[in-house]
């Protein structure tokens, strides 16, 4: 939105959504980068995915989290795959959760579908795990 005074009580849910699933961080850079061209985007996506969507209480952000990532790996976007998976250390879902949803993928999206995402989600969990590490003050 050009100005938060003109949001809509709906995109201001979908914003704070998705700043806690995503990160500030994340909604802070995604905001920044954002051009009069891919405003309305944002718009959208901030007030539909995220205040129309992921703000409604029937499932819990684990459960849209694990079938989040399962639906884009199933769909071979894996940039998207990866910054959902990034995102399990806000909603709660597990690494266990996370390879469940591979097995429905393999199943019913196909084995090279789940393969793709496999390899990306390994990576993005080392990445993780090496980010949570330095932050302890762990040397590799």
């Amino acid at each position: 939105m050009s100005t938060l005074e003109s949001a809509s009580r709906r995109y201001l849910q979908g914003r704070e959504t998705r700043k806690l699933v995503l990160g500030d961080a994340h909604v802070a850079r995604a905001e920044a980068k954002s051009t009069a061209f891919d405003e309305p985007f944002q718009d959208l996506i901030t007030e539909g995915a995220w205040g129309l969507v992921w703000s409604r209480d029937q499932w819990s952000k684990r459960e849209r989290s694990i079938v989040t990532v399962a639906l884009l790996a199933a769909l071979g976007h894996y940039d998207e795959c990866a910054m959902h998976v990034r995102a399990t250390a806000n909603t709660g879902a597990t690494r266990d959760d996370i390879c469940e949803a591979m097995l429905h993928v393999a199943i019913y999206a196909g084995v090279p579908a789940a393969n793709s995402a496999i390899k990306i989600i390994k990576e993005v969990f080392q990445e993780m795990d090496d980010e949570a590490a330095q932050s302890n003050g762990e040397s590799e």
